[in-house]
């Protein structure tokens, strides 16, 4: 079965139009039904708010932006905020109301279409939408992934999200402390989103040195170590077939969450800022997590215990300004250790 057609088949793709406006409702619902969508409708955004909530299969929204009871504006914010799927936008617009656009689109659409709606345009912002989500059904398939690598592996419970919240804390703060580092709020949340992704390699290492309880023999640190390189390398050509960026990132955070700001990691044995930063970030995520969880080879350590390693560690093994970074907010991760425990 071909993978991006079991995704989003787009015939039974469940389209919600939404306005006040009986004949461009109507004409709408036609076009697309003449294409094979299944389509709901609404006359305002308050009504289309409840047709989501009983209709999880709704992917797709074209909503016009002047309504009453509840405006496209308000609803696009609802839906942002009540949705945990992710669902489509476009609005309606007039061609002389740009205003209307910019406004919609920073409260969260995605595209626009100008009224009177023409077969062949609306054919086309459709599409657009429908690549956007089979991209999303690609990304929750590689995370589904990263869990069973966890789970093979053994960590323990909520390893994933925690290090994915020491991550985003570590990129937010440093996105605002250094700005020598470019790092914006959405490689920030990039960086979050693909930290689940950096063993993702350890699929292929052997269970017996997976598994083992003790000390790991040269022979068995050198397989251990490859982990990073079929991580990465297998991350980089997703990335190559699909174009999701983010991938590009999860291939770096995985080939080289293992290097030392000093130069003496692993694969490459990069130095400096020669690491990428999504992986430096990573590094320190990692390790504190290690340091803070029960292995079958040793107790877990007390926090003021990994603070002082990781202070020890600043320019060898870790970045500083990452150290930095975790110091100015070492509270809140007390709060996360405990409350992922």
């Amino acid at each position: 079965m071909n993978f991006q057609h079991h995704i989003l088949d787009t015939p039974k793709l469940t389209v919600l139009l939404v306005d006040d406006e009986v004949s461009q409702l109507l004409l709408l619902r036609m076009l697309l039904e003449r294409q094979g969508y299944k389509v709901v409708t609404a006359m305002n955004g308050k009504e289309a708010i409840s047709l989501l909530r009983k209709h999880p299969d709704i992917r797709l929204v074209v909503t016009d932006l002047d309504m009453p009871v509840m405006d496209g504006y308000e609803f696009i914010r609802n839906m942002r905020t009540e949705q945990n799927r992710y669902v489509y936008i476009i609005v309606l617009t007039s061609n002389e109301d740009k205003t209307s656009v910019v406004k919609a689109l920073n409260y969260g659409a995605d595209d626009f279409l100008t009224k009177p709606a023409f077969d062949e345009e609306l054919q086309l912002r459709i599409q657009s939408g429908i690549r956007l989500l089979r991209l999303e059904g690609h990304d929750a398939l590689i995370l589904s992934m990263a869990k069973l690598a966890e789970y093979r592996s053994e960590e323990t419970g909520f390893h994933l999200e925690r290090v994915q919240k020491y991550a985003w804390l570590l990129a937010e703060d440093m996105s605002e402390n250094c700005p020598d580092l470019n790092i914006s709020m959405a490689f920030a949340e990039e960086i979050s989103q693909v930290t689940p992704l950096h063993d993702i390699g350890k699929v292929a290492t052997p269970d017996h040195i997976l598994h083992k309880c003790g000390k790991l023999t040269a022979d068995e640190y050198e397989i251990m170590k490859e982990h990073v390189a079929i991580g990465g390398r297998m991350l980089l050509d997703l990335y190559a077939k699909t174009g999701s960026y983010y991938l590009k990132t999860a291939s770096d955070v995985a080939m080289y969450h293992h290097e030392r700001y000093d130069g003496s990691g692993y694969p490459e044995g990069l130095k400096g800022d020669a690491i990428p930063i999504s992986a430096r970030i990573m590094v320190l995520a990692d390790v504190y997590d290690a340091m803070s969880s029960k292995r079958c080879y040793k107790d877990a350590f007390s926090h003021e215990k990994i603070k002082a390693i990781i202070i020890e560690e600043r320019g060898r093994h870790l970045d500083p300004d990452v150290v930095d970074s975790f110091l100015r907010q070492e509270d809140v991760w007390l709060a996360i250790k405990t409350r992922f425990k």
